[in-house]
């Protein structure tokens, strides 16, 4: 097991210095030498990262239980990271499938599908190589199959984030769609996660990221991490605990919850085992340095989670929906009851999915019943207004515009508008839930320009400078290091 000292902005500070050498000064300098006189610093302010899935991509693959960056600590890419990695990512690929787009389908149609031997990579299907194998073996086939696409796409947040993030840090612009600029892009990141953890790094003291929070699956915590990789990984990241995967174990038959049983010798068949189960894989994502809980139920069922007594709870078998919504509620009230003695953040996914049923408004019973517990809705759109009201009117619930700009960055420039004249700014922050560091990099330029303009509008109704530095400090960093720990 890694000996984990306590997370601190110095270490990491030091460790981003060390790695990013002369190129942090020189970004930092740049920054400066740009900015307008008069204007509010925002290139010089850090920006926390408190929800991120960097590494969720192909190259570094997945498991049964997800993501393999999520799963296994120092989870290194197995094979050479390319420029279709980063654009392909689960997000703009997902999209160009739901707007009517099979990647696979084109390639198939432009071109005879290389027959790839035992060094060719793996095959997606019978009738030939996966999008990233061919990309290695005709390049061109495959931009050209993807260029129309593209285009089509090309304003989209998404595409936009991991364009502008690239730009910045590998200094080539995907946007031109052309073959040569992708070749270099592709060149630049095979480089740069040659050496994945001191790449994040540099990448993050360039970009002036001060905190990096990920999401993990519980069997991440459990998991050998006593390599380089590993130790790495941990220098500068801190996670939260999902507990999405708990509020499925209600099968009879389910590896996940069993393997996580011989782990912790605890077999949960009834109110009193699971309670301990749960304490158990808390206790030791604590250890590893987790510091909240997360859950991204609103993608299928309501937000509603009302306590349930003991007794009625069914907790294993064929369950009809009232009994599998029973289960589930007793289990996000366990946890919250857990978080609640830590004081640790619960992050709560809100919007963008299922939104007959994602309006985070009944979060209010939850966050009420659990009052050292502070909750934060991720994401929000379109629930603009509900979200609002709940981070005005409850204490210890908050507001992340994570993702926002990767959906679009009007969301973004809407939400300030929304919030900054009813929301008090210390109840919301501005992290970026990418899938890699350049689309995080994209999205926090697209933010701090949203944030810049916001402000801007606030000092012409009478804001003054200095709350206008305290609140754009607050927004990009000091609100998350306050619940998260800085």
């Amino acid at each position: 097991m890694i000996d984990r000292a306590p997370w601190s902005r110095r270490a990491f500070l030091a460790a981003a210095g060390a790695a990013a050498g002369t190129l942090a000064v020189a970004e930092k300098a740049a920054a400066k030498r740009t900015s307008t006189p008069g204007e509010l610093p925002f290139a010089d302010l850090p920006n926390f990262c408190a929800h991120e899935h960097w590494g969720s991509f192909d190259a570094i693959g997945h498991l049964p239980e997800g993501f393999r960056a999520d799963v296994e600590p120092g989870a290194l890419p197995k094979r050479r990271v390319t420029v279709l990695d980063l654009v392909l990512d689960p997000y703009f690929g997902g999209w160009l499938s739901s707007g009517g787009f099979n990647v696979q389908k084109a390639l198939e149609n432009a071109v005879s599908p290389p027959r790839l031997g035992s060094s060719g990579g793996d095959t997606a299907s019978p009738g030939g190589a996966d999008v990233f194998s061919w990309w290695g073996h005709d390049p061109r086939a495959v931009f050209n199959a993807l260029r129309p696409a593209l285009e089509k796409h090309f304003m989209t947040g998404v595409f936009q984030c991991t364009r502008r993030g690239t730009m910045r840090l590998h200094k080539v612009d995907l946007g031109t769609l052309r073959l040569d600029d992708w070749l270099e892009a592709d060149a630049a990141i095979g480089c740069a996660y040659g050496d994945i953890f001191a790449w994040y790094v540099s990448a993050m003291a360039r970009m002036n990221f001060r905190g990096l929070i990920r999401p993990m699956q519980p069997e991440f915590y459990f998991r050998e991490d006593t390599g380089a990789a590993a130790q790495a990984e941990a220098a500068f990241t801190r996670s939260v605990l999902r507990i999405d995967p708990f509020l499925k174990m209600w099968k009879e038959q389910d590896p996940r919850r069993d393997w996580l049983a011989q782990q912790t010798g605890i077999d949960p068949v009834d109110a009193a085992t699971w309670r301990t189960f749960l304490q158990a894989i808390v206790e030791r994502a604590a250890a590893r340095g987790a510091v909240g809980i997360k859950q991204l139920q609103a993608y299928s069922r309501n937000l509603a989670f009302p306590a349930r007594d003991d007794a009625p709870v069914m907790w294993r078998g064929e369950l009809n929906t009232e009994r599998v919504q029973a289960f589930q509620d007793w289990v996000v009230n366990t946890c919250c009851a857990l978080a609640h003695e830590r004081r640790w953040v619960h992050q709560v996914h809100v919007g963008t999915n299922n939104l007959d049923e994602s309006t985070p408004l009944p979060l209010e019973g939850l966050a009420r019943r659990y009052g050292n517990m502070p909750v934060v809705m991720i994401h929000c759109w379109p629930f603009l207004k509900e979200a609002g009201w709940l981070a005005k009117m409850v204490p210890n619930i908050y507001i992340d515009t994570c993702w926002q700009p990767v959906l679009n960055p009007q969301f973004l420039h809407d939400s300030f508008e929304e919030w900054l004249n009813y929301v008090p700014w210390h109840k919301i922050m501005l992290s970026h839930d990418s899938t890699s560091v350049e689309m995080a990099a994209g999205s926090a330029l697209f933010t701090r320009e949203a944030l810049e303009e916001a402000l801007r509008r606030q000092r012409r109704r009478g804001l003054s400078r200095r709350l206008a530095e305290e609140a754009a400090a607050g927004l990009l960093y000091g609100n998350a290091e306050r619940l998260y720990g800085g």
